[in-house]
């Protein structure tokens, strides 16, 4: 004789502590997807990092077969146009970085202002997300969204590129 077990759902009390449970996991992993504009914007700017980094190796190989690497100004064709150059590479100026990436007002290449906090002075050259505050001479790195470009100081020296992007 086979007997039958009276199948019972769940008590209210039961699901009340599923619910809290659940609710407790929520409040845990929510923040880690919250900044995901902020993530976003923070890994496309490493990407034009990369591209302005690719195209000054691009810039700079003309440059050599041109023989113009050792020279503290000149100019290279690339692509149809003149790109300026300091020591074979892409000289820290509006014009020359916006020549050689294509962000389609995705960012704004724009002359750097002084900032010791994001390391840039007014020599430089900054590219930042449209839709972002402009980095100004009182922004913290805690508040930075931009790329800082310096041209190459010296012959034989290269360009330095660094990406402050904890503010995004």
């Amino acid at each position: 004789r086979v007997v039958m077990k009276k199948n019972q759902g769940f008590t209210l009390v039961e699901l009340v502590i599923v619910i809290v449970i659940l609710g407790i996991l929520a409040i845990t992993a929510a923040p880690k997807f919250l900044n995901l504009a902020g993530d976003a914007k923070g890994g496309t700017l490493n990407a034009v990092k990369a591209s302005l980094q690719s195209a000054n190796a691009v810039v700079y190989s003309k440059a050599v077969l041109a023989g113009k690497q050792a020279a503290a100004t000149g100019t290279v064709n690339e692509t149809g146009s003149n790109i300026n150059v300091v020591y074979g590479y892409v000289s820290a100026t509006t014009a020359a970085v916006g020549a050689v990436l294509d962000l389609d007002g995705n960012f704004v290449v724009a002359t750097a202002v002084a900032n010791a906090a994001l390391g840039m002075t007014a020599a430089d050259v900054m590219i930042y997300p449209t839709g972002t505050t402009a980095p100004t001479t009182s922004t913290t790195a805690a508040e930075g969204c931009v790329l800082v470009y310096k041209a190459a100081a010296a012959a034989g020296s290269k360009p330095t590129y660094t990406a402050t992007i904890t503010g995004c």
